[in-house]
């Protein structure tokens, strides 16, 4: 974290002003301006400290976790944001969208998608080296899944810490129907390919996550633990993009297809959230 030695780290007021801000552009879908006004561009206690005011406020009003996900884990993105680390976001119950089910563009303020590999945890992570090898072991199934980010900053203007206080820039998804364990498919040797109204507008691969999905997931329980939230059987893990970003409107259908994993499609439509 580049700091600076006449640095000051932001109040408490600061904190809850920066949730306050986030909050408001949530209710009334209406972009804000960016957070690192209130508590600067790479200050991770503090974004942290936002994103847990954020979100607890969500869980207040009913909201249960149910998984995580990694953002930031291209070394692309990571330069465009001049940060040498992915982030956490915590995923809720209201934010997973079927397969082949509609998306109201209504639950979103200005979206963008990406193609990723999802896993679901068949065993807890908070106990041990939370190393790769315990990390495969705690993998239950791998499957396709399709990332609706979206930002609640105006014009996606973001900071490291503006896209970590904004709970890394989460939306919705919506996971594939076909489960894989590890032993059938490795998610390191898979490649990603996502079409928007049948054109091609992202490709990668496995090794396009942190190296490797399954590093980014060890990455993200070391964190998630330290940050005292381990992970948990059960949880959805969204591991990271596996090629770049892409915006989507009203009327567009998105297919993400991920080799030994299948494909998942969804649609953008413009009414309201049945």
């Amino acid at each position: 974290m580049s700091q600076h030695s006449n640095y000051v780290a932001p109040s408490d007021a600061d904190i809850a002003a920066a949730a306050d801000r986030l909050a408001t552009a949530a209710e009334t879908a209406t972009p804000c301006a960016p957070i690192r006004e209130l508590i600067g561009a790479d200050d991770l206690v503090a974004a942290y400290a936002v994103q847990q005011s954020f979100n607890d406020r969500r869980i207040q009003a009913g909201a249960r976790v149910v998984g995580r996900k990694i953002g930031l884990t291209s070394k692309a993105v990571q330069e465009q944001l001049g940060v040498g680390q992915p982030d956490l976001g915590v995923l809720f119950d209201d934010m997973e969208f079927a397969a082949g089910e509609d998306i109201p563009m209504s639950r979103l303020i200005q979206p963008k998608i990406e193609g990723e590999v999802g896993f679901v945890l068949g065993a807890d992570l908070v106990d041990g080296p939370l190393d790769a090898a315990q990390v495969r072991g705690a993998i239950e199934y791998a499957v396709a899944a399709l990332e609706i980010c979206d930002s609640r900053i105006q014009n996606w203007d973001i900071r490291f810490g503006d896209t970590v206080a904004d709970n890394a820039s989460s939306g919705v998804y919506v996971l594939g129907t076909e489960r894989r364990t590890l032993d059938e498919v490795e998610p390191v040797d898979v490649t990603m390919s996502m079409t928007v109204n049948g054109k091609e507008v992202s490709s990668g691969n496995g090794a396009a996550c942190l190296g490797d999905p399954i590093e980014a997931v060890v990455w993200l329980a070391q964190t998630a633990r330290e940050l005292g939230q381990p992970l948990r059987a059960g949880q959805v893990i969204l591991s990271g993009a596996l090629g770049p970003m892409a915006p989507v409107s009203a009327g567009d259908t998105v297919t993400v297809t991920v080799s030994g994993l299948g494909a998942v499609t969804t649609r953008f439509t413009e009414g309201e959230n049945a």
